[in-house]
């Protein structure tokens, strides 16, 4: 029913009544039923298509995503803030539609002669019906990274978008009608963790789920998974990532990457470089080089349709309110802050300035918890063993990134950082399509991209045939 003339309807927040966007369906339990159902009936016609086929479509499918990019740039811009002139999912999300369809002929099994009078080999199948669930705050890059890998594979694909960012999805959905795909084969349910989430992890007619997202739900989504039928699970969860600078390091290129690396997203990005530890006899250089980093590559804040934008709002109040508790924990305990020039005005607009903390203790909550915002710890180092083993106090291992000019140091280094991706001499969220991705610890299980993604959407079968 229309509200009544003259009837002031929306929210008021901060002195502003907040603005509608677009109203998105929201999915029930029932809703994930009929899209399961959809998908398995499409499963059969899919999965035995020649994988030439399913590589057209999905070559057909990256060039209408890349084609619309400013209008995927527009929709995240108006749902979660991010600024139109920084938008590159437009070009990183068919990248990883377009590796994968590439990778249609290379799902193999192996062969073997060893035992007599056999012929023993092994298959690779889809799982039949998989499910996915993304997050809001880089929802393009995260369709593609679940959707190249599914439904190439020969699966069928029921996705769940963020509550905070539903349109992507849906111009995603659309384009994969435009490219001709079978109705049912990908299929967008837009919703809230319950009911919709907790429908698709439990649900018993799907056999393989891939969630991106924190990791408090991604525990909820692998008991789910537990508790219904056993459906396999990739999780790629948080992560408070640390960028370690030693004495021989390239510092301004360090700085640089590190600055970029916070400020991204503002912010809002799991693997976001968030704890940086420097070497004490070039902490007070590379301090300052960090710092005016930070302002350069930050650049103009504000609206983020306007593309003079480079600093965009947190995605929502919600989440401006959760990163301004850890600022003011952070106030309130007494921590260290540097004085950043060019400072910004915040008040109403769900804005959160950059901010660096200096000598935090190891063990306080800004140093040990995912703020998702670019608030970061800059702690300084003596020694190698120390930084490694302060780097790995964490609950998290997602990424992990060391400058230094010595090539046994960094390789020492990489192997030690118990990360899923360790960089030398550059940072996040550099990730390249052909290698996997993914977690230790509390960051996940799995991985996605490289071959090893394509993998995790396939099941293993080994078939025993006598030849005597």
């Amino acid at each position: 029913m229309a509200n009544p003339v003259g009837i002031e309807t929306r929210l008021f927040i901060g002195g502003q009544f907040s603005e509608l966007v677009a109203e998105a369906h929201e999915a029930k339990a029932a809703d994930v039923d009929r899209a399961v159902e959809s998908a398995k009936a499409a499963l059969p016609a899919w999965s035995e298509l020649d994988g030439s086929e399913r590589r057209r479509y999905m070559l057909k499918l990256a060039d209408l995503v890349e084609a619309h990019g400013a209008e995927f740039a527009r929709l995240e811009a108006l749902s979660m803030g991010k600024p139109v002139s920084t938008y590159v999912e437009h070009v990183v999300g068919p990248a990883t539609l377009r590796y994968y369809a590439g990778k249609a002929l290379d799902i193999h099994g192996a062969t073997s002669l060893t035992s007599k009078d056999q012929l023993n080999l092994t298959f690779r199948q889809p799982y039949g019906v998989t499910g996915a669930i993304i997050p809001w705050n880089v929802p393009l890059i995260m369709i593609c990274f679940k959707v190249g890998p599914s439904l190439i594979a020969g699966n069928t694909l029921v996705l769940k978008s963020s509550e905070k960012a539903p349109l992507t999805s849906l111009l995603f959905a659309r384009l994969v009608h435009e490219a001709g795909f079978p109705p049912g084969v990908f299929n967008v349910v837009s919703g809230y963790g319950l009911p919709c989430g907790d429908a698709i992890a439990r649900h018993m007619e799907i056999r393989k789920i891939a969630f991106t997202g924190s990791t408090r739900t991604g525990k909820a989504i692998q008991k789910a998974a537990v508790e219904s039928n056993m459906k396999s699970c990739t999780l790629e969860l948080g992560g408070k990532s640390p960028l370690i600078v030693f004495d021989d390091a390239d510092l301004d290129k360090a700085a640089r990457a590190a600055a970029f690396s916070l400020v991204s997203n503002s912010g809002q990005v799991c693997m976001a470089s968030t704890r940086v530890y420097v070497h004490t006899s070039v902490a007070k250089e590379f301090t300052s080089l960090y710092t005016r980093a930070i302002q350069v590559i930050r650049g103009a804040v504000g609206d983020p349709l306007d593309p003079t934008t480079r600093f965009g709002p947190q995605a929502d109040a919600v989440q401006y309110q959760s990163v301004s508790k850890y600022l003011a924990m952070a106030a309130q305990d007494g921590l260290s802050r540097l004085t950043l020039d060019n400072p910004i005005v915040t008040g109403g607009k769900n804005i959160v300035a950059p901010e660096v903390f200096v000598e935090v203790p190891e063990d306080h909550t800004l140093m040990q918890e995912e703020i998702f915002g670019a608030v970061s710890c800059l702690n300084t180092f003596e020694t190698e063993a120390e930084v490694v083993a302060k780097a790995n106090d964490s609950v998290y291992g997602l990424y992990a990134s060391v400058f230094t000019r010595d090539l046994q140091r960094a390789i020492r280094l990489a192997k030690q950082c118990e990360a899923g991706s360790v960089a030398i001499n550059t940072s996040s969220p550099y990730f390249c399509q052909d290698l996997p991705l993914g977690g230790y610890k509390g960051s996940g299980l799995g991985r996605e991209l490289g071959q090893e993604g394509l993998d995790a959407w396939t099941e293993t079968k080994t078939v025993y045939i006598s030849t005597a």
